[in-house]
């Protein structure tokens, strides 16, 4: 090996001076890397889902999701814990309710899955916070993210009604934020005006300003048991192919109230993330989706990826594009990890 290594040196070109500017030095060892690395990943950044559903002792896995499961308010309550051990600080809940009808009635019930596990997180974990999210897909019969015409169109203004009680159910149970993510035009000013003429003036919103239509879903929807039955969600959600329109979106819930921006999915829209970023003066998430995190689990348990590894390179891409905050089912795995390596 050192004869061949002397053999390379003396083909070298003569005369040609040795690099005097070697990025290389800088990578040297982890420690030199970690101390110039441009982006970090911090636990408080991320945010976990959960899933709650009727009952008590729920846990139920998600077939589609290893690891991620149905929980209800009580069992919520353990796993939060958990995450707030490991130094998570928010929660994003999912509701699945005992009965769904035409007009989602249930996402307004002051008795619904979302708002019992809202208490039960405030009086348990009073310094956590607990972001609802705020949609009508969990909720409705057909499984559409607003009320149905009887021609078969979403009815965009009927349904900012229905947000804005279900964004009023959620801040009477306690929640510290709530999440608009049914794309429908107007929705951050309609739930702005009724927070605040109820009193709810503190209540934060943190709007899916630029949220795809994508097939990057598909596991969440068998979480949160919401496929459409008929149809599909285009003429809402965003179309894959735009990403100036997502600057206009967020400008204009940032315009309309929204205290946070949030881009969704992550991986193939790292270039709207950025754009968003650049744009708005507000804090931006991501959204780390169900198929996203479907996806890698499945390469993983194959072996033909490092998981751990991969985990860590997606986590900070979404920092190097700009979000400030991450919505991820690994919220729990990276924070683990991050807890080992500073003990």
């Amino acid at each position: 090996m050192k004869s061949a290594l002397r053999a390379l040196q003396q083909r070298s070109e003569p005369g040609v001076p040795a690099p005097q500017i070697r990025p290389r030095r800088m990578r040297r060892t982890q420690s030199i890397r970690d101390m110039v690395a441009e982006n970090a990943v911090r636990v408080e950044d991320l945010i976990e889902p959960m899933f709650v559903v009727p009952g008590a002792g729920v846990r139920r896995e998600i077939s589609a999701m290893p690891g991620i499961c149905q929980l209800s308010a009580d069992q919520i309550v353990e796993d939060a814990r958990s995450a707030a051990a490991l130094g998570i600080r928010a929660v994003i809940l999912f509701g699945i309710p005992e009965r769904k009808d035409d007009v989602a009635s249930g996402l307004s019930d002051a008795a619904g899955p979302v708002q019992q596990a809202i208490r039960s997180l405030k009086q348990a974990l009073p310094g956590l916070v607990v972001i609802a999210d705020l949609c009508a897909c969990e909720y409705t019969s057909h499984g559409h993210c607003g009320i149905v015409t009887a021609d078969g169109a979403i009815d965009n203004d009927a349904t900012l009604a229905l947000l804005a009680d279900g964004a009023l159910s959620y801040a009477r149970s306690g929640a510290d934020v709530v999440a608009p993510s049914d794309m429908m035009d107007g929705r951050v000013r309609a739930i702005r005006r009724a927070l605040d003429a109820d009193g709810w003036t503190d209540i934060a919103i943190m709007s899916y300003s630029a949220k795809y239509a994508s097939a990057f879903y598909g596991p969440f929807r068998e979480a949160a048991e919401s496929a459409p039955a008929f149809g599909d969600r285009r003429t809402y959600q965003m179309d894959p192919a735009n990403a100036r329109e997502a600057v206009k979106e967020a400008l204009l819930d940032v315009d309309e109230g929204a205290d946070i921006v949030m881009v969704k999915p992550a991986m193939a829209y790292l270039d709207v993330l950025l754009r968003v970023r650049e744009a708005v003066r507000v804090p931006v998430a991501v959204y780390n989706v169900s198929g996203e995190y479907s996806m890698l689990k499945a390469a993983a348990h194959n072996g033909w990826i490092d998981e751990r590894r991969a985990i860590d390179e997606l986590l900070v891409s979404f920092k190097r594009a700009g979000a400030d905050l991450i919505v991820t089912y690994f919220a729990r795995e990276f924070a683990a990890r991050s807890a080992r390596r500073s003990g």
